[in-house]
This record gives structure tokens, C-alpha cells and sequence, in this order.
């Protein structure tokens, strides 16, 4: 009976190991901000569906790391005109805004938090056929579709002070 729960405490302790390796891995990948951007189309009003290319070395990290990368690039980077709809420009027009309000950024972007308010998976995350594509024998370019509230997300910005309203001028 010892060895028994000897062996299953074995068991948990490499699985905890296993999963904060797994999360620290996604925590860098975070930092590192790797992804590609296109436009799939426009939801209902002040929503855009876009598909987040997100390298990777694991399908369901890539997936939800799209999330967040879906949001960095509304925030940050924006993306181009696509197939008859309008591109957007980034949300911040400071380029120096992500350094400028690291703690916000990091408090935002960790996993669990305000992100995820104006992120969601379409079709339930499944990975349509040709979105995953091998890079190299550890790591994948995952194509994600998301829908992301721009107007939502622009709300919350402008609220927290991070930036500027539209109607206070450029």
C-alpha cells in the first residue's frame, strides 16, 4: 500500500512539473509576441474575426496563446485591408506604450486575465484543415480564428487611461 501511494504521489509531482514547464513555455512564447495577423471578416458591429498565425510547439497552447495574440495585435499592430474589409490601425498610437505601461500589460495579458473579455474562439477553436502547418520538427504555425470586440476593448483602454479617447483628438 506504501509503494502504491508512493508510485501515485510520483505520478502527481511529475505531472505539476510537467504542467508549469508547459505554462512556462506558453508564459515565454507570450513575451516574445510571434505571431502573424489577417482579417477574416466583420461580426456584428465593433467586432472583427481575424485568424492569428501562432508558432508553437503544441497545438493547445497555440490556441490559447492566439487569444492573446489576437489582442496584442488590435492593440499594437493592427492589420491590413483583406478581401473587401477595411483594415484597422492599431489601438495605441504611442509606440512606446507597451513599455510605458509594462504592469498594466503584464496584469492584463497573464493567463485568466482582462484580455479575455474581448477574445473568443470561433469555431470552437477547432483548427481547420492547412492551419497548422510544421515549421520544424518542435514547432508548428497555427492559424486560429477569433473574434475580438474592438469597441469593447477600446472601451476598457480609454477607461484604465492606457489611451486616448477618439473624441479628445489625435
Amino acid at each position: 500500500m506504501k509503494r502504491l501511494l508512493l508510485f501515485v504521489g510520483l505520478i502527481l509531482c511529475f505531472g505539476a512539473v510537467s504542467a508549469q514547464k508547459g505554462q512556462k513555455k506558453a508564459d515565454n512564447e507570450t513575451n516574445e509576441w510571434r505571431y502573424e495577423v489577417e482579417v477574416v471578416g466583420t461580426g456584428v458591429q465593433g467586432t472583427y474575426q481575424i485568424k492569428v498565425w501562432t508558432y508553437s510547439g503544441n497545438q493547445q497552447t497555440a490556441i490559447n496563446q492566439a487569444q492573446k495574440n489576437a489582442v496584442h495585435a488590435i492593440i499594437f499592430k493592427g492589420f491590413p485591408a483583406r478581401g473587401g474589409v477595411q483594415g484597422q490601425k492599431a489601438l495605441a498610437r504611442d509606440p512606446m506604450l507597451e513599455q510605458e505601461q509594462e504592469a498594466f500589460f503584464k496584469e492584463f495579458f497573464k493567463d485568466g486575465g482582462t484580455f479575455q473579455k474581448y477574445v473568443f474562439l470561433a469555431n470552437n477553436g477547432i483548427i481547420a484543415p492547412g492551419d497548422m502547418i510544421a515549421m520544424s520538427k518542435k514547432e508548428y504555425k497555427v492559424g486560429v480564428v477569433v473574434s475580438v470586440n474592438v469597441a469593447g476593448l477600446r472601451k476598457n483602454l480609454e477607461e484604465a487611461g492606457i489611451i486616448k479617447s477618439l473624441s479628445n483628438g489625435f
